[in-house]
């Protein structure tokens, strides 16, 4: 019997994959575990195997080809078979393209196909919005309470702004360029919309037309950039982003790491000031858990290990690796996995076992002389940690003025999942153990 592989999610973020290369063709034999196709997705290239023994029947799209979790890649059938192959690519319609092409319906509640939660069905039962009309932006395009909400402000707006007067030049301005009068802001009395107004727009969704020739070069976002650019924007766009930043006399921790040198010289690593940051935040995550979570729907989900996700640079953008049970790990064993991950990041050879499972992200600036700054939240986590450069300045200990090593820490956190006061009590304790000798001390001295 024929085996469809289907492309399978690897990570809660993960939503498709681009084909970057075939290593079979139609009618090679293959064995299970063996390698079939180069997958790019948003983290990191990876091979998908061959779940079972069989001859490749049918390659179901060509390089290049954007595929979805859940979609049929390749067909693999017995060496006597001959399978049919499958009409499409993707065994079920996805939500969205369903919700898109649903027949017009009265303004109901009960009639959309698409994932809805309880809160956001109530909402639009109680105020006549038609499911088939709203765009999810939960996972997999669930309808939330925001985007019924959404729904009702996009509503009761569009009667005042119909019912505005626009003057004659704005108006064929805006049927040149195809543009719709109802996205103006008009700027004229009683909020008529003038010409001047539409020419803002224009501006905003097509920069050339403000910038004409002045543009020297030009160039495409990379695949990375962009799979980064749609992310920081869905975090953002769909949530509550708060942050708190606190100063930290990070003395001890400089102290610490020169009185390192010696110990760590033997396994061949310099220690660094992160491999301290790493530890010092997963012993704060053990003692306020509700940071080591995620968002799904309405309901946080708090993560059994401490694993934490470590922002490293690569051209044109960022990769997260993950140093997993921060909490149960020797300071000595936290900095060889940093200094394992940042090679494979140099040699570009991260697995998806590397990317995986983080619950908690560190970003950091320290080499950039950038004291404070606000990191964004990568989805689905709900908080992220900033760290900024150690520099001296001239602090009061003690009633003396004294000059001590000091560093920015910044967490923004998803005010949805979170209060304030719990991601204060976090920081407290990051804040407790970089500065305290005798946490730093006993933790160094961990087997």
């Amino acid at each position: 019997m024929a085996t469809n592989v289907l492309l399978p999610q690897w990570g809660m973020n993960m939503e498709d994959g681009t084909l970057v290369k075939w290593l079979v063709n139609e009618g090679d034999e293959v064995q299970e575990g063996q390698p079939l196709v180069e997958i790019e997705t948003a983290k990191i290239n990876s091979e998908l195997e061959s779940p079972t023994d069989g001859v490749v029947a049918h390659i179901m799209s060509d390089e290049g080809t954007v595929v979805k979790v859940g979609d049929i890649v390749v067909v693999i059938g017995a060496p006597d078979e001959n399978p049919p192959k499958p009409e499409s690519a993707s065994p079920r319609p996805a939500r969205t393209s369903r919700r898109r092409t649903a027949a017009p319906q009265a303004a109901s509640s009960g009639g959309s196909k698409a994932q809805v939660t309880p809160i956001a069905r109530r909402l639009a039962r109680d105020n006549d919005i038609d499911l088939d009309g709203v765009s999810g932006t939960g996972p997999r395009g669930r309808i939330t309470e925001d985007d019924i909400r959404a729904a009702m402000a996009a509503r009761d707006e569009a009667p005042s702004r119909e019912s505005r007067q626009v003057v004659p030049k704005a108006r064929q301005l805006a049927r040149q360029h195809n543009v719709d009068l109802a996205d103006v802001d008009g700027s004229g009395p009683g909020g008529r919309v003038l010409v001047a107004d539409v020419e803002i727009l224009l501006s905003a969704s097509d920069p050339a037309i403000a910038y004409g020739d002045a543009v020297a070069e030009s160039a495409q976002l990379t695949r990375l950039r962009k799979i980064i650019s749609e992310r920081m924007s869905l975090s953002v766009r769909s949530m509550a982003q708060v942050t708190l930043t606190t100063e930290i006399d990070a003395t001890e921790l400089v102290k610490l790491r020169e009185a390192l040198v010696s110990q760590m010289r033997p396994h061949r690593l310099r220690p660094m000031d992160q491999d301290m940051i790493v530890a010092a935040t997963g012993d704060a995550l053990r003692k306020h858990p509700r940071l080591n979570a995620y968002l799904q729907d309405d309901t946080v989900m708090l993560l059994r290990d401490v694993n934490v996700g470590v922002a490293m640079a690569v051209l044109d953008g960022l990769v997260v690796p993950v140093v997993n049970a921060v909490d149960r790990t020797s300071l000595l064993d936290i900095a060889k996995r940093l200094r394992e991950l940042a090679g494979k990041t140099r040699d570009n050879t991260l697995t998806m076992d590397d990317m995986s499972g983080a619950g908690f992200t560190i970003t950091s600036l320290s080499n950039y002389d950038i004291d404070v700054f606000t990191p964004i939240i990568d989805p689905p986590q709900v908080a992220i940690l900033g760290i900024g450069r150690i520099s001296q300045k001239p602090l009061v200990v003690d009633g003396e003025i004294v000059v001590r090593s000091t560093m920015h820490a910044s967490v923004t956190f998803d005010h949805r999942a979170l209060d304030g006061v719990p991601v204060a009590e976090f920081i407290r304790t990051l804040k407790s153990n970089l500065e305290s000798a005798e946490w730093l001390t006993a933790r160094a001295q961990e087997a």
